[in-house]
């Protein structure tokens, strides 16, 4: 990185776009309660389609949430964070706590060896899906090697809730609508290779950012602003909900800085 764009990025204002209002703290917590909703009603009236895609967009949404509370970017306490990853866990299967420990990871080894969440960003996209299955299995064991006492705590507990979970809506409870929302979301935890991962930093080992980004409006609308991936490594405690505002900054100061888009 060049001087002049190390200098600029050092101007760019950026700690004012940190605190939430209670608005925008309320539309963070609930954001993917609506998709979540579309997705039970249309499955409960065998409407399979529009269920499947009210599903997509419930885990991208989710996503940002967890994705906010692997920064403690929510506007709400440490504390309120860590039971909303929690909650997540269940609805979206896995251990959030265990992505986090991955996710902070990334930001500290990204795209090094020991960066095992962008193990998908190094293949070509036919082979970031395909080992789909195993990324959510690698993710949970890495954490569990490297996880304090504290962290192992919160996986072994979100792990045994999702057991509790999936056992109860298919040993028990046996509502087929239930039943699909466990399937597709399990469907979206051996994608998330190729989505979360993959469509943000392949082909990037060798930029100056590791990352890519997206620019324009519409593309940041139907993504909730999910693809301002070089923006969030810039900024990582920057709350997605104003990374269109971050976008805008950095145009203005370093604007030859980002280069590969997710969506040309």
């Amino acid at each position: 990185m060049h001087r002049d764009e190390i200098d600029g990025l050092r101007a760019i204002e950026w700690k004012d776009l940190l605190p939430l209002n209670r608005l925008e703290i309320l539309d963070e917590l609930s954001i993917s309660l609506p998709w979540l909703v579309g997705s039970w009603v249309a499955a409960s009236y065998d409407q399979y389609l529009i269920a499947l895609i009210c599903s997509f967009m419930f885990f991208l949404t989710g996503l940002r949430q967890v994705h906010n509370a692997y920064h403690y970017a929510l506007g709400i306490s440490r504390r309120l964070t860590e039971w909303v990853m929690f909650g997540l866990s269940i609805l979206m299967l896995g251990s959030m706590h265990a992505i986090q420990i991955n996710h902070l990871r990334h930001h500290r080894y990204c795209m090094e060896e020991e960066d095992v969440e962008a193990m998908s960003a190094r293949l070509p996209g036919w082979q970031a899906v395909l080992i789909g299955p195993l990324f959510p299995l690698r993710l949970h064991l890495k954490a569990i090697e490297v996880g304090s006492r504290r962290q192992r705590g919160w996986i072994l507990a979100e792990l045994v809730a999702n057991a509790a979970w999936v056992g109860l809506v298919f040993g028990v409870l046996e509502v087929k609508w239930l039943e699909y929302h466990v399937v597709a979301m399990a469907v979206g935890q051996c994608l998330t290779a190729f989505f979360a991962v993959w469509t943000v930093h392949h082909d990037c080992e060798t930029e100056r950012l590791k990352a890519r980004t997206i620019r324009g409006r519409l593309k940041a609308l139907l993504t909730y602003n999910m693809f301002f991936h070089v923006e969030h490594h810039l900024f990582p405690a920057v709350p997605t909900c104003k990374l269109d505002i971050l976008a805008r900054r950095l145009n203005a100061m370093v604007p030859d800085l980002v280069a590969k888009k997710v969506f040309e």
